[in-house]
């Protein structure tokens, strides 16, 4: 196995977690918050964003989010590149999304272009010097561990929380009870 397959491993590990995770997907699930501000629907939208806008700095391709008219779909009070990275309570708790189906089809074509993404570059490419400001330089080949990485982290806080009993959740406003 060489370094391109292990990076498509670890790049699709995110949604295949994400997959497992769909029975325990009701709308009262989704956005209700274990006493905090990040609900399962913030994890899973937050995971697929943040592949999607890093992927597009690495690949110059348009982000999925406009290009594949997932902005509207989502129909979000978001900025289009806004990652959700820094959203302060009140705009974590803004992000309500109901369908369970549209946050997992997000994910999916955001994994399935960073796939295609990976099997684009050769070994060498990964050795690529893309961020000079740190010490050491980030390389093509850490970069794209970390945006994987950061996004199986957070599937997998929304995998815990989604294990957690209804007692340890606010119930989301509109929503119903988790």
């Amino acid at each position: 196995m060489n370094a391109t397959e292990v990076l498509i491993d670890l790049a699709t590990r995110p949604l295949i977690a994400a997959e497992q995770l769909r029975p325990a997907l009701t709308p009262e699930r989704l956005n209700a918050h274990p006493h905090h501000d990040n609900s399962i629907a913030w994890l899973l939208w937050h995971a697929a964003r943040e592949i999607d806008e890093q992927l597009s700095q690495l690949s110059g391709a348009v982000p999925l989010w406009t290009a594949q008219g997932f902005d509207v779909r989502f129909d979000l009070e978001v900025e289009p590149h806004h990652i959700g990275y820094g959203h302060s309570s009140a705009e974590a708790r803004a992000i309500v999304v109901t369908d369970p189906d549209l946050l997992v089809s997000y994910l999916s074509a955001v994994v399935g272009a960073q796939v295609e993404y990976l099997r684009s570059l050769s070994e060498t490419a990964l050795d690529d010097v893309i961020d000079a400001q740190w010490d050491p330089p980030v390389t093509r080949g850490v970069r794209l561990v970390s945006i994987s990485a950061d996004a199986l982290a957070h599937v997998e806080q929304a995998a815990y929380l989604a294990g957690m009993g209804a007692g340890a959740f606010e119930p989301a406003p509109g929503v119903g009870a988790a």
